[in-house]
């Protein structure tokens, strides 16, 4: 049976990753120092740490990967009308026949991969809270799409 005090740590380590909306790098600097001054002491906290962490840096991993698609795309649709000596010798860049129906299949796959980074944002948001109120209860809880980083 976790002591209150466990739980609430872990709680805390859980609510600590809503500071990257306050502080730069705070879900992973705030969990770490949470996670590190308990998880000797309590196989609760310990779990609850990994569980953070791991979320956050899979997180990480999935926005890099969207962004690495996302920006390229949109940066090939949009200099592909444009001629390569007007980006060298110009300084105005002119787009000159640029049309929807020929890049539709670029723009969607960079719509697709900024609307799903979107949508792992707000699943995170709602994550984060859901795992604090099962920590706070006591239980152990897992997020779904982590990666095991740290075992």
């Amino acid at each position: 049976m976790e002591t209150t005090t466990e739980k609430n740590t872990a709680t805390f380590t859980h609510l600590s990753a809503l500071t990257q909306y306050f502080i730069p790098f705070g879900n992973y600097i705030f969990p770490i120092i949470l996670w590190t001054s308990k998880k000797e002491s309590s196989e609760f906290v310990d779990h609850h740490g990994k569980q953070v962490l791991n979320f956050q840096l899979s997180l990480l991993l999935y926005s890099l990967v969207l962004i690495l698609i996302a920006v390229p795309t949109f940066l090939i649709t949009l200099f592909r009308n444009v001629p390569l000596e007007a980006v060298v010798n110009d300084h105005d860049f002119v787009f000159r026949n640029f049309s929807f129906e020929g890049n539709i299949g670029m723009l969607t796959v960079g719509l697709v991969a900024v609307l799903i980074f979107a949508l792992l944002k707000v699943a995170e948001f709602f994550l984060i809270i859901y795992a604090s109120i099962k920590t706070s209860n006591g239980e152990k809880y897992k997020y779904p799409i982590t990666i095991p980083f740290i075992k």
